[in-house]
This record gives structure tokens, C-alpha cells and sequence, in this order.
């Protein structure tokens, strides 16, 4: 089921957008700020995210920065604002629609049907962990959204690790899977090839499980 975040302080707009999703058979979650819309989108897994412009504690302008920061998860800016500066500087930020206040309903289930399709039709399986994405079909990686150059051995080192997020993944396995044949006590091409990993991604994800080998998790 396609999962929609609706970020609106105005309680009215707020449940109707919901009641009007929910009966279309979408699933909905709402946020009254753009502080908890934050909190929301990196708890949770959306398809859609509707945001207002004036909010409390961060505004839809901020709310679609840092969203932009970490995908390209699609964004409909719903506000009242209806000048062309503001509809740049939003599309600018990389949004995908805006709408003005008032608005019809029907177009705005359009508007939604249409970006969805546009989402099913080119979508490409990934794998994500934070802030970073990757297309095994396509041996593409994104860093915050931005393209990073990997070796062969270091996409699929990458790739591994992402399959198994949190699990230690030993030397002499990743050796085996990715070599095709037993370390023999001598892991160093490997560890070679994790430093650079580590270099190009600057993130400090990957970490040493000293003895064993390395996994993929975050420090806090």
C-alpha cells in the first residue's frame, strides 16, 4: 500500500487530506509541524510526502531540504503561498508539484495518481541504509542523493554489506563470495579494498569487527 506523509498544522485541511487519502486507499501519517514531519519520514518508509510551507519549528522549505539531503522521495508542496518566487525556490529544492491554497480535491488525487504511476513505471529495485542508495542492476551508488565511482569490488563489497545491514560479514567469506577462492590466512587485498571503500562513501558505516571481519552499522 502506498504510504503518504501529510505535513499540515491546520487541523481541518489536515484531516481532510486524511480522510480523503485513506478513502482513495492510500495509508496516511500526519505530522503538525515540521520538526515531527522530520521525525516521521526518518522513523518511517513514505512514497509521498505533502507538505505545507508555513509551519511551526521548521518550515516545508526545511522539511524538503533535509528530505532532498538523504532522497528523492516525491514531494508536493501544498501552501498557501501562491507567488512565482516561492514556487521556484521550491522547485528549485528539487520538489515535485505544487499546489495552491484553495485547491480541488479531484486535481489533487490526479496530481498524486500521476506521480505514483510515474514512481511505478521507472522505479529500479535498490538498496538503502541512510544515507546511502544502491541500484544492483545498474551499479549505481548515491551518497545523500549524489553519484559516487566504485570499482567492481567495491560495489559488490558494498552491495554485500547492504544485504545484511547490522551482520557481521567474516574476511574469509567475503573472500570466497567475491574471489572464488579461500584466503589462506591473507585478507589484505581485502582490507585494502574496504579502506577505499570507506574513503570514497565518507561515512563511518562500516565498521571493523576486529578478528572477523566488518559490518555495516551506524555508531549511535
Amino acid at each position: 500500500m502506498t504510504h503518504i506523509l501529510i505535513a499540515e498544522d491546520e487541523f481541518d485541511i489536515r484531516e481532510l487530506l486524511t480522510e480523503l487519502l485513506e478513502s482513495s486507499g492510500y495509508q496516511v501519517s500526519s505530522a503538525t509541524n515540521g520538526m515531527e514531519a522530520l521525525q516521521l519520514y526518518r522513523s518511517g518508509s513514505f512514497d509521498l510526502i505533502i507538505l505545507d510551507i508555513m509551519m511551526p519549528f521548521f518550515d516545508g522549505f526545511e522539511v524538503a531540504r533535509n528530505i532532498r539531503k538523504q532522497s528523492q522521495t516525491p514531494i508536493i508542496f501544498l501552501t498557501a503561498l501562491q507567488d512565482e518566487e516561492n514556487q521556484v525556490k521550491g522547485f528549485d529544492l528539487g520538489i515535485d508539484d505544487y499546489i495552491a491554497k484553495p485547491f480541488s480535491l479531484r486535481i489533487l488525487l490526479r496530481r498524486i495518481e500521476a506521480i505514483i504511476r510515474r514512481i511505478q513505471s521507472n522505479e529500479e529495485e535498490y538498496l538503502s541504509f541512510r544515507e546511502i542508495t544502491l541500484f544492483p542492476s545498474s551499479y549505481n551508488v548515491l551518497i545523500s542523493g549524489n553519484p559516487i565511482i566504485l570499482t567492481l569490488k567495491e560495489f559488490q563489497i558494498l552491495h554485500l554489506l547492504l544485504e545484511h545491514p547490522g551482520r557481521v560479514l567474516e574476511r574469509e567469506q567475503l573472500i570466497q563470495q567475491l574471489w572464488g577462492f579461500d584466503a589462506l590466512g591473507d585478507t589484505r587485498f581485502l582490507d585494502t579494498h574496504i579502506k577505499n571503500l570507506r574513503k570514497k562513501i565518507n561515512l563511518p558505516y562500516i565498521q571493523t569487527v576486529k578478528g572477523v571481519g566488518y559490518k555495516l552499522e551506524t555508531t549511535s
